[in-house]
């Protein structure tokens, strides 16, 4: 079996002294309190993350203080970050944390995936980041850096495969304390210094035992990697026609909806999505509001 302890430590003293000064990182924060940074952060930046997850820590310090709040309080509160059906996931999570875990996170990888709107990766990242137990974490920065440092690759397949899950789990520290600040240490890397684009791989403290480096950094050679378009997109006329009710107090009228995207076809179609996914409610005939 070959031994990465010098690996692992490389990279943890290297973690010790650059980390970011992250809330959800301090030894106090509450799993709670990491459960919330995990849903936020998908797909969002840390620097959009910080005021709201802060503003939502104040609100609501425990999953009982969520749960107790309206579904569209959750959503209001959620502001910009995008992707708003995170809000109503993690309201929904807290509510089965008090009514099946006593109001306490779970510390169980299996207890935790069954909570609504919680999948492998956030479970995972919840028990590791907050009990220290020992779990894979695979998100888009741990995944770049290990393609990189041990594949070779530029990029990591589009999605997980049980190939990067073996790789990853043969690097896994034995015990779990060593093993979660492994999975915070490789994410660190891959979000400040093993970047998508524009690696900084003479500060980066693996450089030399990188086999993407050594090979000379060929380029991706794998299926085409698709960008995200968002101008004119669903998803922009979604947020747009939600940002509506969020800034309004009280009930929208559908002519104000009207007011805010022009395509008649586009938006129908949007402010439908918006009721079937529960982030809008018809509260009378072409009146409209937050859950």
């Amino acid at each position: 079996m070959t031994d990465h302890s010098p690996l692992h430590a490389r990279l943890l003293e290297w973690y010790d002294v650059h980390a970011r000064d992250l809330p959800w990182r301090e030894p106090s924060a509450s799993p709670w309190a990491v459960m919330v940074s995990e849903f936020m952060l998908q797909q969002t930046p840390v620097v959009r993350v910080l005021p709201v997850w802060e503003q939502w820590m104040a609100r609501w310090p425990t999953p009982a203080d969520l749960a107790a709040a309206p579904t569209g309080d959750a959503v209001r509160a959620w502001g910009r970050l995008g992707y708003p059906r995170r809000a109503l996931r993690l309201h929904a999570a807290a509510t089965a944390i008090v009514a099946e875990h006593g109001g306490e996170v779970p510390d169980a990888h299996a207890a935790l995936l069954a909570l609504p709107g919680v999948g492998d990766y956030t479970a995972a990242a919840v028990a590791s980041f907050a009990y220290r137990r020992r779990h894979v974490v695979l998100d888009t920065n741990v995944r770049r850096v290990l393609a990189r440092l041990v594949g070779g690759v530029e990029h990591a397949p589009t999605a997980v495969t049980r190939a990067e899950r073996e790789l990853a789990g043969g690097l896994l520290p034995e015990d779990g304390p060593t093993a979660a600040a492994w999975a915070v240490s490789t994410m660190e890397l891959g979000a400040t210094v093993c970047t998508a684009s524009g690696p900084r791989c003479g500060t980066c403290p693996v450089a030399d035992v990188c086999v993407w480096r050594a090979a000379g950094y060929p380029s991706y050679d794998g299926p085409p990697r698709r960008g995200q378009r968002y101008d004119g997109t669903d998803r922009q006329c979604r947020g747009r026609l939600l940002g509506v009710l969020r800034d309004t107090d009280g009930p929208v009228p559908r002519a104000r909806l009207d007011e805010e995207w022009p395509h008649a076809q586009q938006r129908e179609r949007c402010l439908v999505s918006l009721l079937d996914d529960g982030l809008v409610t018809r509260v009378a005939e072409d009146v409209y509001a937050l859950p």
